[in-house]
Protein backbone atom coordinates (compact mmCIF):
# COMPACT_ATOMS: atom_id res chain seq x y z
CA UNK A 1 0.00 0.00 0.00
CA UNK A 2 2.86 1.68 0.64
CA UNK A 3 4.26 1.69 -3.08
CA UNK A 4 0.79 1.97 -4.52
CA UNK A 5 0.46 5.60 -2.43
CA UNK A 6 3.32 6.97 -4.01
CA UNK A 7 2.76 5.59 -7.36
CA UNK A 8 -0.70 6.79 -7.72
CA UNK A 9 0.73 10.57 -5.90
CA UNK A 10 2.94 10.50 -8.71
CA UNK A 11 0.28 9.43 -11.65
CA UNK A 12 -1.97 12.49 -10.78
CA UNK A 13 1.22 14.42 -10.42
CA UNK A 14 3.15 14.33 -14.12
CA UNK A 15 0.32 13.27 -16.35
CA UNK A 16 -0.05 17.21 -16.89
CA UNK A 17 3.68 17.41 -18.56
CA UNK A 18 1.90 14.62 -21.29
CA UNK A 19 -1.41 16.23 -21.12
CA UNK A 20 -0.92 19.51 -21.36
CA UNK A 21 0.99 19.15 -24.76
CA UNK A 22 -2.72 17.77 -26.08
CA UNK A 23 -4.39 20.97 -24.47
CA UNK A 24 -2.68 23.66 -26.24
CA UNK A 25 -2.45 25.03 -29.50
CA UNK A 26 1.00 23.84 -31.01
CA UNK A 27 3.59 26.63 -30.95
CA UNK A 28 5.76 27.05 -34.03
CA UNK A 29 9.29 27.34 -32.80
CA UNK A 30 12.66 28.41 -34.98
CA UNK A 31 13.28 24.46 -35.36
CA UNK A 32 11.68 22.87 -38.20
CA UNK A 33 8.32 20.93 -37.41
CA UNK A 34 8.56 17.73 -38.74
CA UNK A 35 6.18 14.53 -39.17
CA UNK A 36 7.03 11.21 -38.53
CA UNK A 37 3.98 8.27 -39.75
CA UNK A 38 6.02 5.90 -37.49
CA UNK A 39 6.09 7.96 -34.59
CA UNK A 40 4.67 7.20 -31.30
CA UNK A 41 2.00 9.25 -29.57
CA UNK A 42 3.83 9.14 -26.41
CA UNK A 43 6.78 10.70 -28.08
CA UNK A 44 5.03 13.19 -30.54
CA UNK A 45 3.91 14.51 -27.28
CA UNK A 46 7.08 14.47 -25.80
CA UNK A 47 8.92 16.39 -28.12
CA UNK A 48 5.86 17.94 -30.42
CA UNK A 49 8.23 16.87 -33.55
CA UNK A 50 9.91 13.97 -35.03
CA UNK A 51 12.56 13.70 -37.88
CA UNK A 52 12.58 11.94 -41.22
CA UNK A 53 14.84 11.28 -44.05
CA UNK A 54 15.05 14.91 -46.22
CA UNK A 55 11.65 15.77 -45.91
CA UNK A 56 10.23 18.35 -43.88
CA UNK A 57 6.45 19.26 -43.87
CA UNK A 58 3.65 20.70 -41.29
CA UNK A 59 2.27 18.77 -38.52
CA UNK A 60 -1.29 17.77 -38.70
CA UNK A 61 -2.72 18.85 -35.45
CA UNK A 62 -4.22 15.91 -34.01
CA UNK A 63 -8.09 16.19 -32.58
CA UNK A 64 -7.52 14.63 -28.95
CA UNK A 65 -10.08 17.73 -27.88
CA UNK A 66 -10.66 20.73 -27.32
CA UNK A 67 -7.24 23.03 -27.21
CA UNK A 68 -6.22 26.17 -25.05
CA UNK A 69 -4.67 29.23 -25.99
CA UNK A 70 -1.94 29.03 -23.40
CA UNK A 71 1.89 30.80 -24.13
CA UNK A 72 4.61 28.78 -23.16
CA UNK A 73 5.15 31.50 -20.24
CA UNK A 74 1.53 30.18 -19.10
CA UNK A 75 2.03 26.83 -19.71
CA UNK A 76 5.35 26.62 -17.31
CA UNK A 77 3.24 28.93 -14.53
CA UNK A 78 0.64 25.57 -15.05
CA UNK A 79 3.26 22.72 -14.98
CA UNK A 80 5.23 24.77 -11.79
CA UNK A 81 1.98 25.12 -10.08
CA UNK A 82 1.79 21.58 -8.34
CA UNK A 83 5.01 22.40 -6.77
CA UNK A 84 4.07 25.62 -5.25
CA UNK A 85 1.76 24.04 -3.65
CA UNK A 86 3.54 20.84 -2.58
CA UNK A 87 6.51 23.42 -1.25
CA UNK A 88 3.55 24.75 1.01
CA UNK A 89 2.02 21.43 2.54
CA UNK A 90 5.44 19.70 3.28
CA UNK A 91 6.30 21.68 6.47
CA UNK A 92 3.20 21.41 8.55
CA UNK A 93 2.50 17.86 6.94
CA UNK A 94 4.58 15.70 9.35
CA UNK A 95 3.23 17.98 12.45
CA UNK A 96 -0.24 16.71 10.75
CA UNK A 97 0.46 12.99 10.90
CA UNK A 98 1.90 12.59 14.41
CA UNK A 99 -1.28 14.52 15.36
CA UNK A 100 -4.51 13.29 13.12
CA UNK A 101 -3.06 9.63 11.98
CA UNK A 102 -1.06 8.88 8.92
CA UNK A 103 -3.70 6.78 7.69
CA UNK A 104 -6.34 9.70 7.11
CA UNK A 105 -3.87 12.02 6.13
CA UNK A 106 -3.05 9.75 3.41
CA UNK A 107 -6.30 8.27 2.51
CA UNK A 108 -7.84 11.90 2.33
CA UNK A 109 -4.96 13.08 0.25
CA UNK A 110 -5.72 10.36 -2.00
CA UNK A 111 -9.37 10.73 -2.56
CA UNK A 112 -9.50 14.64 -2.78
CA UNK A 113 -6.61 14.06 -5.19
CA UNK A 114 -8.51 12.18 -7.41
CA UNK A 115 -11.47 14.34 -7.09
CA UNK A 116 -9.24 17.31 -8.62
CA UNK A 117 -7.68 15.55 -10.88
CA UNK A 118 -11.29 14.29 -12.86
CA UNK A 119 -11.78 18.08 -12.20
CA UNK A 120 -9.10 19.09 -13.71
CA UNK A 121 -10.95 19.34 -17.50
CA UNK A 122 -13.75 21.38 -15.91
CA UNK A 123 -11.00 23.88 -15.05
CA UNK A 124 -9.04 24.05 -17.94
CA UNK A 125 -12.77 25.13 -20.00
CA UNK A 126 -13.56 27.25 -17.47
CA UNK A 127 -9.59 29.13 -17.17
CA UNK A 128 -6.42 29.02 -17.07
CA UNK A 129 -6.57 30.53 -13.85
CA UNK A 130 -8.83 28.31 -12.44
CA UNK A 131 -6.47 25.29 -13.91
CA UNK A 132 -3.78 26.98 -11.90
CA UNK A 133 -5.62 26.87 -8.84
CA UNK A 134 -6.42 23.12 -9.54
CA UNK A 135 -2.86 22.21 -9.70
CA UNK A 136 -1.76 24.25 -6.67
CA UNK A 137 -4.23 22.45 -4.73
CA UNK A 138 -3.62 19.38 -6.45
CA UNK A 139 0.11 19.67 -4.68
CA UNK A 140 -0.84 20.99 -0.96
CA UNK A 141 -2.26 17.18 -0.87
CA UNK A 142 0.70 16.10 -2.47
CA UNK A 143 2.88 17.49 0.04
CA UNK A 144 1.11 15.86 2.59
CA UNK A 145 1.75 12.49 1.64
CA UNK A 146 5.51 11.56 1.96
CA UNK A 147 5.36 12.84 5.57
CA UNK A 148 2.75 10.71 6.62
CA UNK A 149 3.86 7.80 5.40
CA UNK A 150 7.08 7.95 7.09
CA UNK A 151 5.08 8.87 10.19
CA UNK A 152 3.62 5.31 9.32
CA UNK A 153 6.58 3.31 8.47
CA UNK A 154 8.18 4.64 12.34
CA UNK A 155 5.09 2.77 14.11
CA UNK A 156 4.73 -0.52 11.61
CA UNK A 157 8.00 -1.34 10.34
CA UNK A 158 10.68 -3.63 12.42
CA UNK A 159 14.12 -1.66 12.58
CA UNK A 160 15.42 -4.70 10.88
CA UNK A 161 13.31 -4.20 7.52
CA UNK A 162 13.12 -0.80 7.35
CA UNK A 163 15.15 -0.48 4.04
CA UNK A 164 12.41 -2.48 2.50
CA UNK A 165 9.63 -0.31 3.77
CA UNK A 166 11.61 2.84 2.44
CA UNK A 167 12.06 1.29 -0.87
CA UNK A 168 8.43 0.78 -1.23
CA UNK A 169 8.36 5.28 -1.73
CA UNK A 170 10.18 4.08 -4.84
CA UNK A 171 6.81 3.52 -6.14
CA UNK A 172 6.44 7.42 -7.23
CA UNK A 173 9.39 7.11 -9.54
CA UNK A 174 7.81 3.84 -11.01
CA UNK A 175 4.51 5.86 -10.90
CA UNK A 176 6.78 8.01 -13.85
CA UNK A 177 7.26 4.97 -16.25
CA UNK A 178 3.87 3.97 -15.80
CA UNK A 179 1.95 7.33 -16.51
CA UNK A 180 3.60 8.78 -19.54
CA UNK A 181 2.82 5.89 -21.51
CA UNK A 182 -0.52 5.03 -20.51
CA UNK A 183 -1.36 8.35 -20.75
CA UNK A 184 0.04 8.79 -24.29
CA UNK A 185 -2.42 5.84 -25.34
CA UNK A 186 -5.48 7.03 -23.25
CA UNK A 187 -4.97 10.68 -25.22
CA UNK A 188 -4.42 8.90 -29.16
CA UNK A 189 -7.42 6.41 -28.32
CA UNK A 190 -10.05 8.49 -26.34
CA UNK A 191 -8.80 12.06 -25.93
CA UNK A 192 -6.87 14.36 -23.33
CA UNK A 193 -9.86 14.16 -20.70
CA UNK A 194 -9.95 10.57 -20.32
CA UNK A 195 -5.88 11.17 -19.83
CA UNK A 196 -7.19 12.75 -16.13
CA UNK A 197 -10.16 10.60 -15.68
CA UNK A 198 -8.88 7.05 -15.93
CA UNK A 199 -6.28 8.33 -13.80
CA UNK A 200 -8.48 9.90 -11.35
CA UNK A 201 -10.83 6.45 -11.47
CA UNK A 202 -7.42 4.51 -10.13
CA UNK A 203 -6.42 6.87 -7.83
CA UNK A 204 -10.46 6.65 -6.27
CA UNK A 205 -9.90 3.12 -6.11
CA UNK A 206 -6.90 2.52 -3.97
CA UNK A 207 -8.03 5.39 -1.66
CA UNK A 208 -11.03 3.39 -0.85
CA UNK A 209 -8.26 0.05 -0.88
CA UNK A 210 -5.92 2.23 1.73
CA UNK A 211 -8.84 2.97 3.83
CA UNK A 212 -10.01 -1.27 3.52
CA UNK A 213 -6.27 -2.01 4.34
CA UNK A 214 -4.26 0.12 6.30
CA UNK A 215 -4.46 1.30 10.33
CA UNK A 216 -2.05 3.77 11.95
CA UNK A 217 -0.38 1.52 14.32
CA UNK A 218 -0.46 -2.38 14.67
CA UNK A 219 -2.04 -1.85 18.40
CA UNK A 220 -5.43 -0.30 16.34
CA UNK A 221 -5.53 -2.83 13.23
CA UNK A 222 -8.85 -4.57 13.63
CA UNK A 223 -7.52 -7.64 11.82
CA UNK A 224 -4.32 -7.77 13.09
CA UNK A 225 -2.85 -11.76 14.48
CA UNK A 226 -1.89 -10.87 18.09
CA UNK A 227 1.90 -12.82 17.33
CA UNK A 228 2.53 -9.94 14.26
CA UNK A 229 1.59 -7.24 16.81
CA UNK A 230 3.66 -7.92 19.36
CA UNK A 231 6.07 -9.04 16.95
CA UNK A 232 6.41 -5.55 15.55
CA UNK A 233 5.82 -3.46 19.03
CA UNK A 234 8.76 -5.81 20.66
CA UNK A 235 10.67 -5.08 17.65
CA UNK A 236 10.02 -1.26 18.37
CA UNK A 237 10.76 -1.00 21.54
CA UNK A 238 10.29 1.92 23.51
CA UNK A 239 11.09 4.39 20.91
CA UNK A 240 7.61 5.15 19.77
CA UNK A 241 5.27 7.02 22.42
CA UNK A 242 1.87 6.36 22.87
CA UNK A 243 1.36 10.03 23.68
CA UNK A 244 1.29 12.83 21.12
CA UNK A 245 4.42 14.79 21.62
CA UNK A 246 5.29 18.08 20.21
CA UNK A 247 8.81 18.68 18.14
CA UNK A 248 11.22 20.10 19.70
CA UNK A 249 11.99 23.01 17.60
CA UNK A 250 15.15 24.30 19.27
CA UNK A 251 16.54 20.68 19.64
CA UNK A 252 16.51 20.25 15.98
CA UNK A 253 18.01 23.65 14.74
CA UNK A 254 20.77 22.83 16.98
CA UNK A 255 21.14 18.94 16.31
CA UNK A 256 24.12 18.33 14.05
CA UNK A 257 23.09 14.60 13.02
CA UNK A 258 19.83 16.22 11.72
CA UNK A 259 21.88 19.15 9.90
CA UNK A 260 23.36 16.82 8.50
CA UNK A 261 20.76 15.02 7.08
CA UNK A 262 18.86 18.15 5.81
CA UNK A 263 22.28 18.91 3.60
CA UNK A 264 22.36 15.24 2.15
CA UNK A 265 18.62 15.17 1.36
CA UNK A 266 18.81 18.19 -0.30
CA UNK A 267 21.72 16.63 -2.30
CA UNK A 268 19.91 13.68 -3.24
CA UNK A 269 16.71 16.15 -4.76
CA UNK A 270 19.19 17.92 -6.35
CA UNK A 271 20.64 15.62 -8.28
CA UNK A 272 17.77 13.91 -8.97
CA UNK A 273 15.15 17.13 -10.17
CA UNK A 274 18.55 18.02 -11.98
CA UNK A 275 18.55 14.73 -14.19
CA UNK A 276 14.68 14.75 -14.54
CA UNK A 277 14.42 18.70 -15.71
CA UNK A 278 17.70 19.49 -17.31
CA UNK A 279 18.88 16.01 -18.88
CA UNK A 280 16.68 16.10 -21.81
CA UNK A 281 17.75 19.69 -22.59
CA UNK A 282 21.31 18.23 -22.73
CA UNK A 283 20.17 15.47 -25.09
CA UNK A 284 18.10 17.60 -27.53
CA UNK A 285 20.46 20.39 -27.39
CA UNK A 286 24.26 19.50 -27.22
CA UNK A 287 23.57 15.61 -28.64
CA UNK A 288 20.67 15.93 -30.66
CA UNK A 289 19.22 12.91 -29.03
CA UNK A 290 15.32 13.02 -29.91
CA UNK A 291 13.83 11.21 -27.18
CA UNK A 292 10.99 10.33 -29.19
CA UNK A 293 12.84 7.74 -31.33
CA UNK A 294 13.59 5.70 -27.51
CA UNK A 295 10.64 6.55 -25.36
CA UNK A 296 12.15 2.95 -23.08
CA UNK A 297 15.35 4.60 -23.34
CA UNK A 298 14.05 7.58 -21.85
CA UNK A 299 12.44 5.67 -18.93
CA UNK A 300 14.95 3.39 -18.17
CA UNK A 301 16.73 5.99 -15.43
CA UNK A 302 13.72 5.80 -13.50
CA UNK A 303 13.24 2.02 -13.94
CA UNK A 304 16.72 1.76 -12.37
CA UNK A 305 15.71 3.83 -9.72
CA UNK A 306 13.06 1.84 -8.70
CA UNK A 307 14.72 -1.26 -8.95
CA UNK A 308 18.07 -0.32 -7.46
CA UNK A 309 16.06 0.71 -4.47
CA UNK A 310 14.78 -2.03 -3.52
CA UNK A 311 18.15 -4.13 -3.67
CA UNK A 312 20.06 -1.83 -1.65
CA UNK A 313 16.89 -2.01 1.03
CA UNK A 314 17.24 -5.82 0.73
CA UNK A 315 21.16 -5.54 1.14
CA UNK A 316 21.21 -2.78 4.27
CA UNK A 317 18.35 -4.86 6.13
CA UNK A 318 20.29 -7.78 5.79
CA UNK A 319 23.80 -5.98 6.57
CA UNK A 320 21.49 -4.76 9.62
CA UNK A 321 19.85 -7.91 10.68
CA UNK A 322 23.11 -9.93 11.00
CA UNK A 323 24.82 -7.00 12.72
CA UNK A 324 27.50 -7.14 10.14
CA UNK A 325 27.72 -3.22 10.63
CA UNK A 326 26.32 -0.80 13.08
CA UNK A 327 23.14 1.71 11.90
CA UNK A 328 25.18 4.77 11.36
CA UNK A 329 28.03 2.84 9.61
CA UNK A 330 25.24 1.67 7.14
CA UNK A 331 24.04 5.22 6.95
CA UNK A 332 27.40 6.88 6.10
CA UNK A 333 28.60 3.87 3.80
CA UNK A 334 25.96 4.03 2.13
CA UNK A 335 26.68 7.53 0.73
CA UNK A 336 29.13 6.08 -1.87
CA UNK A 337 26.15 4.47 -4.03
CA UNK A 338 23.50 7.02 -3.08
CA UNK A 339 25.36 10.69 -3.77
CA UNK A 340 29.23 9.68 -4.36
CA UNK A 341 28.88 7.21 -7.36
CA UNK A 342 26.00 9.11 -8.68
CA UNK A 343 28.52 12.46 -8.63
CA UNK A 344 30.92 11.20 -10.53
CA UNK A 345 29.30 9.63 -13.09
CA UNK A 346 27.81 13.33 -13.88
CA UNK A 347 31.52 14.80 -14.25
CA UNK A 348 32.27 11.54 -16.30
CA UNK A 349 28.98 13.32 -18.60
CA UNK A 350 31.46 15.71 -19.60
CA UNK A 351 34.21 13.52 -20.69
CA UNK A 352 32.21 10.64 -22.22
CA UNK A 353 28.77 11.98 -22.85
CA UNK A 354 29.59 12.47 -26.63
CA UNK A 355 27.26 9.39 -27.81
CA UNK A 356 23.44 9.95 -27.02
CA UNK A 357 23.18 5.94 -26.00
CA UNK A 358 26.23 6.62 -23.62
CA UNK A 359 24.69 9.35 -22.03
CA UNK A 360 21.46 7.50 -21.91
CA UNK A 361 23.34 4.79 -19.88
CA UNK A 362 25.09 7.11 -17.55
CA UNK A 363 22.19 9.28 -16.30
CA UNK A 364 20.94 5.44 -15.67
CA UNK A 365 23.29 4.50 -13.99
CA UNK A 366 23.75 8.00 -11.99
CA UNK A 367 19.99 7.44 -11.28
CA UNK A 368 20.18 3.65 -10.61
CA UNK A 369 22.69 4.16 -7.69
CA UNK A 370 20.99 7.10 -6.44
CA UNK A 371 18.09 4.09 -5.47
CA UNK A 372 20.88 3.62 -2.29
CA UNK A 373 19.26 6.59 -0.69
CA UNK A 374 16.58 4.42 0.56
CA UNK A 375 19.52 3.45 2.69
CA UNK A 376 20.96 7.25 3.78
CA UNK A 377 18.51 10.17 3.62
CA UNK A 378 15.06 8.64 2.91
CA UNK A 379 15.44 6.56 5.86
CA UNK A 380 17.78 8.50 8.30
CA UNK A 381 14.84 10.64 9.91
CA UNK A 382 13.43 7.43 11.22
CA UNK A 383 17.26 6.56 13.20
CA UNK A 384 17.04 9.93 14.67
CA UNK A 385 13.57 10.38 16.17
CA UNK A 386 10.75 7.79 15.14
CA UNK A 387 7.96 9.86 17.34
CA UNK A 388 8.47 12.68 14.78
CA UNK A 389 10.04 10.61 11.57
CA UNK A 390 7.26 12.07 9.85
CA UNK A 391 7.94 15.73 10.94
CA UNK A 392 11.56 15.66 10.28
CA UNK A 393 11.04 14.47 6.46
CA UNK A 394 8.51 17.31 6.23
CA UNK A 395 11.12 19.50 7.28
CA UNK A 396 14.15 18.07 4.87
CA UNK A 397 11.55 17.47 2.42
CA UNK A 398 10.99 21.46 2.21
CA UNK A 399 14.20 22.59 2.08
CA UNK A 400 15.54 20.18 -0.59
CA UNK A 401 11.93 20.78 -3.17
CA UNK A 402 13.67 24.08 -3.42
CA UNK A 403 16.33 22.45 -5.24
CA UNK A 404 13.60 21.71 -8.09
CA UNK A 405 13.23 25.43 -8.38
CA UNK A 406 16.94 26.54 -8.46
CA UNK A 407 18.34 23.80 -10.53
CA UNK A 408 16.68 24.47 -13.88
CA UNK A 409 17.76 28.37 -12.87
CA UNK A 410 21.52 27.54 -12.90
CA UNK A 411 20.77 25.52 -16.23
CA UNK A 412 19.67 28.63 -17.57
CA UNK A 413 22.18 30.73 -16.72
CA UNK A 414 24.41 28.89 -18.09
CA UNK A 415 22.94 28.05 -21.11
CA UNK A 416 21.69 31.44 -21.94
CA UNK A 417 23.38 32.48 -24.83
CA UNK A 418 24.54 29.20 -26.03
CA UNK A 419 24.00 25.89 -25.13
CA UNK A 420 26.82 23.45 -25.65
CA UNK A 421 29.21 20.60 -24.17
CA UNK A 422 31.66 24.19 -23.13
CA UNK A 423 28.49 25.77 -20.56
CA UNK A 424 26.99 22.45 -19.90
CA UNK A 425 30.35 21.33 -18.28
CA UNK A 426 29.49 23.66 -15.65
CA UNK A 427 26.39 22.90 -14.76
CA UNK A 428 27.38 19.33 -14.22
CA UNK A 429 30.38 20.13 -12.05
CA UNK A 430 27.61 21.94 -10.08
CA UNK A 431 25.54 19.09 -10.13
CA UNK A 432 28.52 17.00 -8.99
CA UNK A 433 29.14 18.80 -5.96
CA UNK A 434 25.57 19.07 -5.19
CA UNK A 435 25.36 15.41 -4.88
CA UNK A 436 29.28 14.80 -3.48
CA UNK A 437 29.80 17.79 -0.87
CA UNK A 438 26.41 16.64 1.28
CA UNK A 439 27.87 13.17 1.57
CA UNK A 440 31.09 14.51 2.97
CA UNK A 441 28.97 16.37 5.43
CA UNK A 442 26.95 12.85 6.36
CA UNK A 443 30.30 10.98 6.91
CA UNK A 444 31.42 13.35 9.32
CA UNK A 445 28.49 14.59 11.48
CA UNK A 446 26.04 12.31 10.24
CA UNK A 447 24.44 9.67 12.81
CA UNK A 448 22.13 6.51 13.31
CA UNK A 449 21.69 6.50 16.80
CA UNK A 450 18.14 7.65 18.69
CA UNK A 451 19.09 11.23 19.35
CA UNK A 452 17.97 11.84 22.88
CA UNK A 453 15.09 14.67 22.11
CA UNK A 454 13.10 11.80 20.80
CA UNK A 455 12.19 11.53 23.69
CA UNK A 456 11.89 14.72 25.57
CA UNK A 457 9.68 14.01 28.66
CA UNK A 458 11.55 10.60 29.31
CA UNK A 459 15.33 9.86 30.47
CA UNK A 460 17.76 9.97 27.16
CA UNK A 461 19.07 6.49 26.03
CA UNK A 462 22.92 5.64 27.25
CA UNK A 463 25.37 7.58 25.14
CA UNK A 464 26.50 5.58 21.99
CA UNK A 465 23.89 3.20 22.15
CA UNK A 466 22.63 2.76 18.48
CA UNK A 467 18.89 1.44 17.87
CA UNK A 468 19.21 -1.51 15.83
Amino acid sequence: MLFMACLISYMLRVNMSVNILAMVQPIQSNARQITDDNSTTAGWLATNRTTTDHQTTTSTVPNYGPRYNWSSHEQSIILGAYFYGYLVSSLPAGICAERFGGRNMVGLSLAFSALLTALTPLAAETGMWVTIANRVLLGILGGFLYPALHNLISKWAPPDEKGKFVSALMGGTFGTVVTWPLVGVLIETVGWSFAFYIPAAIAAIVSALWYLIVADAPSVHPRIKAEEQEYIEKSLGDTISKSKLLPPVLSLATSLPFLSLLVLHFGNLWGLYFLITAAPKFMSEVLGFNLAKAGFLAAMPYLARSLAAFLFGTVGDHLRKKSLLGVTAIRKSFCIFSHIIPGLFLVGLIYIGFDPYVCVAIITLSLGFNGASTMTNLQNSQDLAPNFAGTLYGIINFVGTSSGFISPMLVAHFTADRSTMDEWQYVFLIGAAAYILPALVFVVFGSGQVQKWNEPKQKPPTTGQEHS
